[in-house]
Order: C-alpha cells, then sequence, then structure tokens
C-alpha cells in the first residue's frame, strides 16, 4: 500500500486527526459538570480536580506519544494510527457508564494513552508532503482540528443538556467508525527502507527532551512550543467554570463558545497561513501570532460582560498563526528518516506541559476566583504568549 498519492493519503490523515478533534470537543462542554456531579461539589472546588484530572490525560499523552512516534518509525504509521484510534473509541465507550471521579480518571488516562498518535499522524504528514508544502500542510492540521472543534463542542453542549454522559457515546461511535474505515482506506506512508530500530533512548519523553537540551535552536523552538500549551490549559480547565462564574453560562452555551473558537481558528489557520507565511516568512509569522495571542488572552482575562469574549476569540485565533509554524521550523531540522522523532520531540514538550498547564490555571482559578478576578488563568496565558515571542525573536 505504501505509494499512494500524497493528496489521498494526506486528505485521509486530515479526515482521521479533525474525527478525533470531534470526539474531544465533544465532551469538552461537559467534563467540569460530570466533575461535579460526581463528586458533589460547587464550582470552585470542582477547579482543582477538573485541573487535575486533564493532567492526568495529559500524563499518559507524554510518556505513550514519543514511544507512538518511535514505533511509527519502526512499523509503519498505519498500524499506530489505527489501533490508537480503535483504543480511544473503547474507552470512551466504557466512560459512558462511569459510576465515580475515580473510574472517570482510570478512563481519561486511558484515553490520554490511546489518543497520543499526534506526533505519528504528523510524521505521516510529514511523510509525504514536499518541503516547500508543509508549513501548510501543518496549517491545515490545525484548521483540521479547528474545524473538530466547532462541531463537537456545540454538538457536546446540546447532547450534554439531555445528558452528561450522552457526549462519551457519541465519541465512541465516532472513533470505532473512523477506526473500522481507516482499516480499508488507509495506506502507508513509510517505506520499509526508511524504517529503522527503536531507539530505545528517543522512544521515552525524557530521552526526546534531552535532544532539546543539545540543540540550542531547537531548545527555543521547544520552549516557545511549550508556552503555546500554556493558553490551552487555561482554556481547558477554566473557560467553562470562568464564563460560568462571570457570565451564568450553561453547557450548551459553553459549548456555542468553543465551537466559535474552533471556527475562528480553522478559518485562520487554513485560509490565511500559507500566504502570511509565503509574504513574511516561519518566524516573523510565529512571532506575530504570538503577539496576537497574547493580546486575545488578555482581553478575556478582564472581560466583564459577554460581549468582550468575541474580540478575545478573534485575536486568540490569529494566535493560532503561531503553532503549524513552529512546527515547520522543527520539521526543517531533520532530514526525512528522522520526522517522527523530530515530531515526537514536540509532542514530548507538549506533553509536559499539558500536564503543568491545567493545574497550574485551575489552581490560579480555583485561588483568585474569591477575590473577584476569575479571569487569572487568561492572564497567566497571556505572559506566556508574551515569553514564546520573545524567545523566537531570539533565534537566527
Amino acid at each position: 500500500m505504501t505509494g499512494a498519492r500524497p493528496s489521498a493519503s494526506t486528505a485521509f490523515v486530515l479526515v482521521t486527526l479533525g474525527l478525533d478533534a470531534l470526539g474531544t470537543g465533544l465532551i469538552a462542554p461537559i467534563v467540569p459538570g460530570l466533575v461535579r456531579t460526581l463528586a458533589h461539589l460547587p464550582a470552585r472546588s470542582a477547579a482543582p480536580w477538573v485541573g487535575a484530572l486533564i493532567a492526568a490525560y495529559a500524563a499518559t499523552q507524554f510518556v505513550m506519544a514519543p514511544l507512538l512516534a518511535a514505533l511509527s518509525d519502526r512499523y509503519g504509521r498505519r498500524p499506530v494510527i489505527l489501533l490508537s484510534v480503535t483504543g480511544l473509541g473503547l474507552d470512551n465507550l466504557l466512560l459512558v457508564f462511569a459510576p465515580n471521579l475515580w473510574w472517570l480518571f482510570a478512563g481519561r488516562l486511558v484515553a490520554g494513552a490511546t489518543s497520543a498518535n499526534v506526533a505519528a499522524a504528523t510524521a505521516y504528514i510529514a511523510d509525504v508532503a514536499k518541503p516547500e508544502d508543509r508549513s501548510r500542510l501543518f496549517g491545515l492540521i490545525g484548521a483540521t482540528f479547528g474545524a473538530g472543534f466547532v462541531v463537537g463542542p456545540a454538538l457536546g453542549g446540546l447532547l450534554g443538556a439531555h445528558g452528561l454522559r450522552l457526549p462519551f457515546l457519541a465519541a465512541a461511535c465516532l472513533a470505532l467508525l473512523n477506526a473500522l474505515f481507516g482499516l480499508f482506506v488507509l495506506p502507508e506512508s513509510l517505506p520499509r527502507e526508511r524504517r529503522r530500530k527503536v531507539q530505545w533512548a528517543h522512544a521515552n519523553p525524557f530521552g526526546l527532551l534531552a535532544v532539546v537540551v543539545r540543540d540550542r535552536a531547537l531548545g527555543r523552538l521547544a520552549l516557545a512550543w511549550s508556552c503555546s500549551w500554556i493558553g490551552l490549559g487555561a482554556i481547558q480547565s477554566s473557560l467553562v467554570l470562568f464564563t460560568g462564574s462571570r457570565f451564568g453560562w450553561g453547557a450548551e452555551f459553553n459549548g456555542l463558545l468553543l465551537a466559535g473558537v474552533g471556527l475562528s481558528q480553522a478559518v485562520v489557520e487554513g485560509l490565511m497561513l500559507r500566504p502570511v507565511v509565503d509574504r513574511l516568512g516561519e518566524r516573523r509569522v510565529a512571532i506575530a501570532g504570538y503577539a496576537f495571542g497574547a493580546a486575545g488572552y488578555a482581553t478575556l482575562s478582564v472581560a466583564f460582560t459577554g460581549w468582550m469574549v468575541t474580540p478575545a476569540v478573534v485575536l486568540m485565533a490569529l494566535g493560532g498563526l503561531a503553532t503549524p509554524s513552529v512546527r515547520a521550523m522543527v520539521s526543517g531540522r531533520n532530514d526525512a528518516e528522522h520526522q517522527g522523532e523530530m515530531q515526537g520531540v514536540l509532542s514530548a514538550v507538549e506533553g509536559l506541559t499539558a500536564v503543568f498547564a491545567p493545574l497550574l490555571t485551575a489552581t490560579l482559578f480555583y485561588a483568585a476566583v474569591s477575590h473577584g478576578f476569575p479571569g487569572a488563568p487568561f492572564a497567566a496565558a497571556a505572559l506566556s504568549a508574551v515569553a514564546a515571542g520573545i524567545l523566537l525573536r531570539g533565534l537566527r
């Protein structure tokens, strides 16, 4: 099956990532409410548990992502992607019946392990893409995730209004149908002659982080990449709690809000990225993206009425120009045989940040909401985006 047309294989991987994002988006609006229901807690007291739940999911991704990337370099991208998607579907099916908070934690640990396939999927894109097309295709990955988060949260909010378990059932069905579809149509992208033995030093996240330490320029890119995920941690752990506390919004309205975030990001990364990168270059676009992101998070942090969320979302969407640009810069630092490793490096950095970011931002929400500043997590995200821009300005 190796050697299929790049356009067909790329399209399928993008659809796969989009359906994964759709499944994740389905449960995003209802996780805080489900935690509050299972633990019998008010919103303020539930915040640390929500952060811990997101951190547990991220911790298993941190451990598993480089391993899956290394296995994809050895055995091919196809089996890794299909097995992980199947496992995610089965896990979501079990979460439909979660009777308590600990079952929910166990399920999200398994989900984190089985959904750690982004490095393998992005390596698939790198396998079939020409070097000059990588920025555009990595931008399409972001746009695809954004599209998944348009439909997913909106549908999840609507389903969650009728039952907090329904989004898990929908996510399970989508993942399993996607795995079945992929079984028949997903071609392999990595020829046998380009496969290499698993280097166990690089198959664990800390081994990959050592690569970052040895390469100063890669280290700057990795730190900038890490800063990107502080903002995502704030959105995941605190946005629903913030809007509920400040504006009284429920699951249905928050689902539409998260859908708006995804739609705006999809538009920016899908339509704007390529012409802007062609004109300004990846580094300048990444710096500008972080500047827009900082402005967006800062606006959200001080929002005192619902209309202020709209300009914040637009600015945060423009901030999405940074992540595919940084990913393309990292991809360009190595040859074709090491794309899995390079994407594994990003996944390791992302995973480590994703463990601590929701804990940090949820704790900030817990500490600051009683003092009248529930937007504290987004102020922290704004500072991290400023730091990322400073890092990239010093990169040559």
